[in-house]
């Protein structure tokens, strides 16, 4: 029966390393709140990756669909569209921001309520070529802390 606890908590130690494996700090993690019917809000954080890592996508049970947007002028109209890939440079801080590069929880499963916290994965490519996922945590508020 010890040799089972050990073999578990092996596992479980391996498992947290490898979701550690692009070592990627999230700061000043935040969603919109959202009202009775909208269906999709913006997430933003900060990501600072200590080796080096790309963004490939995220996901949460309370949206249908998690994408990273960019907004960028096209003539003199500013667009969003989402990207494949955000790269994430050694020791750099990059901003996820209204008017910038963000998060878009869409197809929402329910209204999102300021002071609730949601769960969200990251998927990412560390510099090595691994893929590893990291859950984070979004606060909902309507604003920037």
């Amino acid at each position: 029966m010890k040799q089972w606890a050990a073999v578990a908590a092996l596992a479980m130690a391996l498992t947290a390393n490898a979701q550690r494996g692009a070592d990627v700090d999230v700061k000043l993690a935040w969603a919109r709140p959202t009202v009775a019917g909208q269906m999709g809000t913006g997430a933003f954080m900060h990501l600072t990756s200590k080796d080096g890592a790309r963004l490939l996508s995220a996901s949460s049970e309370v949206a249908g669909v998690v994408e990273i947007h960019e907004m960028a002028m096209d003539g003199n109209v500013m667009r969003m569209r989402p990207i494949r890939t955000l790269d994430l440079p050694p020791g750099s801080t990059v901003e996820l921001k209204p008017g910038g590069h963000h998060m878009m929880l869409m197809d929402l499963k329910r209204p999102l309520a300021t002071g609730e916290k949601i769960k969200v994965e990251l998927r990412l490519e560390t510099r090595d070529k691994k893929l590893v996922t990291q859950p984070i945590e979004i606060e909902i508020r309507p604003r920037a802390p």
